[in-house]
């Protein structure tokens, strides 16, 4: 069977594509005969089609009605009620945590809806969680993205020193008095420009989990799904930056048992009695499993 036959390409624009498979069994072989020399993609799985790449905190916030979650600061006291909330649940003698991501990164391994997204750097780990859950409202297709991580880390340096090279031209204006500014905008000016996109991998032995999962994570612009980032972005490139790979809901118990031969499942990605648990209730889910 030709490529062709295999799957389908499609462009959703720019360096953003999507890749069509007819069935499960050839995600094996895109991978091996598209991504295998590529080391440098990055992979996220989402059992919905349909689902952008959008953080839990900005969901919790665009679906809310209530007002406190409109709020400009509702992010950073998010993150501060946290800190208090986990005052003696750290177990004794917890490591100390002074940079912001590696807290997003701790709420994110407990349940706390943050700015970050989970991703792997196995592509069939990905798939594992593109198909493990189902959801009441179930697309005909699971998706698996690939994102090219070089290249959003260069183009947000670039959009990063761009920023802060005009932070710095408005206060020399202002030095010089061509320009009007007070206090709160001058300290505005001198607050660090945080990258468009930040790759976080997390130090902290707080998360068994992410080791297991070969995990780090994406923090995008507030407020901004990272697939229209990338199409906004990368417009007019040629490169695949973010491919979206749609793989048949039908497929999904094939794809479990087929996983799990590869010792790809819950009892791996998740070592605590919680994975144990999830890993032997899908026997009884799955014939054969």
């Amino acid at each position: 069977m030709s490529d062709e036959e295999k799957w389908e390409w499609q462009s959703v624009g720019g360096a953003y594509n999507q890749v069509r498979l007819t069935s499960w069994q050839h995600f094996t072989d895109f991978v091996h005969s598209v991504m295998l020399d590529y080391d440098t993609y990055i992979w996220r799985g989402q059992r919905c089609d349909d689902w952008v790449l959008e953080s839990t905190i900005d969901r919790l916030i665009s679906d809310s009605s209530n007002p406190i979650t409109k709020e400009f600061s509702f992010r950073s006291n998010h993150l501060e009620q946290f800190k208090f909330a986990v005052r003696g649940r750290r177990g004794a003698n917890p490591p100390e945590i002074k940079d912001e991501n590696e807290w997003w990164a701790l709420g994110q391994h407990h349940g706390l809806s943050t700015p970050l997204l989970d991703w792997t750097t196995s592509p069939f780990v990905a798939a594992y969680f593109a198909f493990i859950k189902q959801d009441k409202n179930q697309t005909s297709h699971r998706a698996i993205y690939a994102l090219h991580k070089p290249s959003v880390e260069i183009k947000s340096r670039e959009i990063q020193a761009a920023k802060e090279e005009a932070n710095r031209k408005e206060k020399e204006a202002i030095r010089k008095g061509e320009k009007s500014g007070g206090f709160l905008t001058e300290a505005f000016l001198d607050y660090p420009v945080r990258p468009d996109v930040e790759f976080i991998r997390p130090l902290s032995d707080e998360n068994h989990r992410l080791v297991n999962q070969g995990g780090l994570f994406t923090r995008a612009p507030d407020g901004k799904p990272l697939d229209d980032w990338v199409g906004e972005t990368f417009t007019g490139a040629s490169d695949n930056i973010l491919i979206k790979i749609l793989i048949p809901d039908s497929d999904r118990e094939e794809c479990l048992k087929i996983l799990n031969r590869m010792n790809i499942n819950h009892l791996t990605l998740f070592p605590d009695l919680y994975g144990a648990s999830k890993f032997c209730n899908l026997f009884g889910e799955i014939k054969n499993y």
